[in-house]
C-alpha cells in the first residue's frame, strides 16, 4: 500500500472544503477575509470533535476508576481548550468592515447551529431542550444531540466515581434526572470538603474539573467580546440573538458544588 502524508490525512479533500461564497460577478476573487472565517470555524468543528472524543474517554476512565488516565485526559482537554480560546485572537484580526463585506452571504447559517458544540455542552451538563429545536427531527445531528441529552453528564460520572472510591454521595445525586441542568448538592459538598482536606488523588481530579469549568467560562467570555467588537448588539447571523443572548451564558458554572465549597476551605 502506497500511503503518503497527503493521502493519509486526506489533504486534497480537506483543502477542497474551503469554498467562499462572496465572489461578486465580474470580480476575480471572493472577499479576502471570508477564507479566514471559514477556516477558523472548520477548525473549531474539528476541536469540538476531539473534545467529544476525549470527553467520552474521560467518562469511561472514571467509570473504570482509571485515575491516571482520567487525569491525563482532563489535561489534554484543558490544553485543547486553551487553543480554542487563542483562536479567537486570530479571528479578531478581522475588522468589522471586513466581516460585513461577506456577512450577507452567510444567509441563514449561524454558529448556534453547531451540533457538535451542543453535544459538547450536553456532555458537560449544560442541557437545554430548546436547543434541539435548531435541528430537524430525524436528522443525524438531532439524533446525536438527543442521545447526549438523555445520557449521564461528566459530573454524573464524577459523582459515581467518588462513590466508587468509598465516599458518601447522596442517593438523590446518583439517581438524579440527568436531563436537568447543573445544581448544587449541599450534602455532596461535605464530601468534597473531605476530599480536599485529606485525599490528594481525588482533590487533583476535582481541581482539573474546576480548571475545565473555568476554561469553558473564559471561552464564552472571549466569544461574547469577539461578537460585540465585530457586530456590536446587532442581530446575529441566521436571525440568532447575537451578543445579547451570549451575555446570558456567562458566569454559569457547570460544576457549582466545586465552586460553592471555596468559601469553606
Amino acid at each position: 500500500m502506497n500511503l503518503s502524508y497527503g493521502s493519509y490525512l486526506k489533504v486534497p479533500e480537506l483543502l477542497s472544503l474551503q469554498q467562499p461564497l462572496s465572489k461578486q460577478p465580474g470580480s476575480e476573487r471572493p472577499e479576502h477575509d471570508e477564507m479566514l472565517f471559514i477556516i477558523i470555524h472548520q477548525v473549531y468543528e474539528l476541536w469540538f470533535r476531539q473534545q467529544l472524543h476525549e470527553g467520552d474517554r474521560l467518562v469511561d476512565c472514571l467509570v473504570r476508576n482509571q485515575v491516571p488516565e482520567a487525569g491525563a485526559t482532563l489535561k489534554r482537554m484543558l490544553t485543547i481548550l486553551k487553543t480554542m480560546v487563542q483562536q479567537i485572537d486570530v479571528l479578531e484580526t478581522m475588522t468589522p468592515v471586513s466581516f460585513l463585506s461577506f456577512r450577507s452571504f452567510l444567509a441563514n447559517s449561524s454558529g448556534f447551529q453547531s451540533a457538535q458544540f451542543r453535544e459538547f455542552e450536553f456532555l458537560l451538563g449544560n442541557k437545554n431542550p430548546r436547543m434541539m429545536g435548531n435541528y430537524p427531527e430525524g436528522s443525524p445531528e438531532r439524533a446525536a444531540i438527543e442521545q447526549r441529552f438523555g445520557a449521564p453528564t461528566l459530573y454524573d460520572a464524577f459523582a459515581a466515581w467518588v462513590a466508587q472510591r468509598g465516599f458518601t454521595v447522596p442517593a438523590a445525586l446518583l439517581g438524579r434526572d440527568v436531563t436537568q441542568p447543573p445544581q448544587e448538592w449541599p450534602e455532596f459538598q461535605e464530601t468534597l470538603l473531605e476530599l480536599y482536606h485529606g485525599h490528594p488523588t481525588e482533590r487533583g481530579i476535582c481541581e482539573l474539573l474546576v480548571d475545565l469549568d473555568e476554561g469553558i467560562q473564559e471561552w464564552r467570555y472571549r466569544h461574547v467580546k469577539m461578537v460585540e467588537r465585530t457586530i456590536g448588539f446587532k442581530q446575529g447571523t441566521g436571525g440568532s440573538p447575537g451578543a445579547a443572548y451570549l451575555r446570558t451564558t456567562l458566569f454559569n458554572p457547570l460544576f457549582p458544588d466545586l465552586w460553592a465549597i471555596r468559601t469553606r476551605l
